[in-house]
């Protein structure tokens, strides 16, 4: 294979789990669009009350007219699961039929899979790389790849095998088949490729000393660019300064090493009075640009703090509809000034700015372009995917702390340590289930993981199989569903021994999922766990009754115990306000200002390494929130089980 195929091979080896090629420099933010704003200067006093059901007050800022284009929220929010007071309805659950599986979509598969002719093969596994078909791909050049199989391009179709594993997030068979890349033939021409993608997969899998061991075995000379470049992509990722400090004795005269923990010590809110001298000696050795790596001043502890909240309240369209549909922005809102109240009262004010951002991001730039909210002390907000990405970059810019209310997508928070999830990331919460299966759950060590077609179950799948399979136990099968789907079921469980597995896991939001699994466990007079997302305790499908008489456990991020004092008296506070109970987002834009506000209080606008040094707490509502070791999505996800027809936490916070 020519040089230039297998460097593209490499480039494209993780997809979509890598925002850019591997070795391509990260271009530098770019700042917010300056337009000529009609908004002015909020005043200091709080914005008006926003009264769920009715027409948002308009903040002391007039904002831009939003434009009719609305894009997708962040991530769609999830209702909190009830806490077991529904009625148990007579459940109607249909029966698994055995039926063919669905006909692949997609280009067609190349001709004569299997062939016996290598050459045949090796053709195949290249065209199924190129159609995303990793699976099949890894099954046509596995063969070809055996000294024994005597195929004059066996070492071209070793390393592809590898890159599909890659992408395919199968790190131990990709790191396996690059060990018989060098071992089997070690004088292969291109060598240098196979140790360039161990060290990529080394620092996808988070084991950085690995990767920077691997890659000085790449011969002087050779990918030099390429290799900076990755450096430059991974190395920002280290989220605690114990493990730079620890690759920095061992790699001393890494230079990618020294300037990615300068700009976390000058721009990442980690610098304190004890790094002094040794960013000094960074500077000096690396002979980095003084200005850029100079710690700004760290903000006076002050009596009071400003939080801009930019949010799409859209109050310019009054109708009924547009009122509806941003009924959570303003339930968020509402809880926000409640903490606000909270806080107040504990000695501890902050000063709310409410933004209108609209639902595009040409409104947002316009916010952005306010002198103020470079003032502000902490920034809440948005909701939608697009306008984070650019209030992410705002806040590197200006060293703000940004928190994002809704989204649980962990790649939003990537390489930016300004910026966090208030909730916990869907790969964040896989990890939580899988260590509370492998620990808490026994039996046998094996799991079947099914997961919706989409990006954020796909997540949890390959973040579940992952985390599981790193603490000792197996995922047999790890396959997609369309739960809508009735032969999309069937095929995924129809050749599963149920009785013989230790958990099934089902991460799916939809309706048709629980039914039919718990009626494929009856049919198999199989007691196997079964790790599914909270959504199945308000399914009208499923009988509170089916979900109790079985070992059924919830990912549950919003659980909310009806019993906690916390509980309790934020719903009457909140009903006596408003005139009626609060959903999920007024809890959760309550917890998400009283945590953070105290921690404003507790350690100034720059709390990043305070956090990371602490561990998860007990929510003023929810059950726990937290950012320990350098995270930037909240790492406490509750896991609950019906017991009695009532939900219990079977890990409260200080227990895993």
């Amino acid at each position: 294979m020519r040089l230039s195929s297998l460097l593209t091979a490499v480039c494209v080896c993780l997809g979509a789990g890598v925002a850019a090629p591997a070795w391509a420099q990260q271009t530098p933010a770019k700042k917010p669009t300056t337009a000529t704003p009609a908004p002015g200067k909020p005043t200091g006093t709080a914005p008006a009350k926003v009264v769920p059901g009715t027409t948002a007050p308009k903040p002391a800022t007039t904002t831009p007219k939003p434009a009719t284009t609305t894009p997708k929220p962040t991530s769609a929010p999830k209702p909190a699961a009830g806490s077991g007071t529904k009625p148990a309805p007579t459940a109607t659950t249909p029966r698994p039929t055995v039926a063919a599986a669905p006909k692949p979509s997609g280009p067609p598969l190349p001709a004569n899979l299997g062939s016996s002719d290598p050459n045949v093969r090796y053709k195949n596994g290249k065209t199924l790389l190129d159609q995303t078909r990793y699976d099949l791909a890894m099954q046509e050049l596995e063969p070809l790849t055996l000294p024994a199989a005597r195929f004059q391009r066996a070492p071209e179709a070793a390393y592809l095998y590898a890159v599909a594993a890659g992408r395919a997030k199968k790190w131990a068979e990709a790191e396996q088949m690059l060990n018989l890349l060098r071992n089997q033939y070690p004088q292969w021409p291109n060598m240098a490729e196979a140790f360039f993608l161990q060290g990529q997969l080394s620092f996808e899998q988070g084991d950085f000393d690995n990767a920077l061991r691997v890659l000085a075995q790449v011969p002087e000379g050779r990918l030099t660019t390429e290799r900076e470049n990755m450096k430059a992509t991974y190395l920002p990722r280290i989220k605690d300064k114990a493990t730079f400090q620890s690759l920095l004795k061992t790699y001393p005269q890494e230079a990618a090493l020294g300037r990615a923990y300068a700009d976390k010590l000058a721009n990442g809110g980690w610098y304190t009075d004890a790094d002094k001298d040794q960013l000094a000696q960074l500077i000096q050795q690396f002979q980095l640009e003084p200005a850029r790596y100079t710690p700004r001043p760290r903000p006076a502890r002050k009596s009071t703090y400003n939080i801009g909240v930019l949010l799409p309240f859209e109050f310019d369209d009054t109708s009924w509809e547009k009122r509806r549909k941003n009924q959570f922005v303003t339930d968020l809102y509402a809880g926000l000034r409640l903490a606000q109240d909270s806080l107040q009262r504990e000695g501890h004010p902050v000063q709310l700015f409410a933004y209108d951002t609209g639902a595009d991001t040409l409104q947002l730039k316009q916010v952005l372009a306010l002198p103020e909210l470079a003032g502000m002390d902490l920034i809440v907000g948005p909701v939608y995917k697009s306008g984070s990405k650019i209030l992410a970059r705002y806040a590197q810019q200006h060293q703000i702390a940004v928190v994002n209310p809704l989204s649980q997508d962990g790649d939003l928070v990537l390489d930016n340590p300004w910026h966090y999830l208030f909730e916990p990331s869907t790969a964040t919460q896989a990890r939580q289930a899988a260590q509370f299966a492998y620990t808490r759950l026994g039996g046998a060590r094996t799991a079947v993981v099914l997961y919706e077609d989409t990006k954020d179950e796909a997540a949890f799948g390959q973040a579940y199989k992952q985390t599981y399979e790193a603490l000792g136990g197996k995922v047999l099968q790890l396959r997609r569903i369309n739960s809508d789907v009735q032969e999309s079921l069937s095929a995924a469980l129809g050749d599963v021994d149920l009785k013989s597995i230790g958990h099934l896991v089902v991460a799916s939001d939809g309706k048709g999922a629980g039914p039919y699994v718990l009626s494929a466990l009856k049919l198999q007079a199989a007691r196997t766990p079964v790790i599914a997302y909270s959504s199945w305790l308000d399914n009208n499908r499923i009988s509170l009754g089916q979900l109790d008489s079985r070992d059924v456990y919830f990912v549950h991020p919003k659980f909310l115990d009806k019993t906690n004092p916390g509980v309790r008296r934020f719903r009457q506070l909140y009903t006596q306000r408003q005139n009626l109970p609060p959903s999920v987002f007024a809890f959760t834009g309550f917890e998400l200002l009283y945590y953070f506000g105290s921690q404003l209080h507790q350690y100034g606008p720059a709390f990043q390494q305070q956090l990371a040094n602490g561990g998860p707490v007990s929510g003023a509502v929810f059950q726990g929130i937290g950012y320990p070791g350098g995270t930037h999505d909240n790492q406490y996800v509750p896991l609950t089980k019906l017991e009695r027809l009532e939900v219990e936490v079977l890990n409260p916070v200080g227990i895993r």
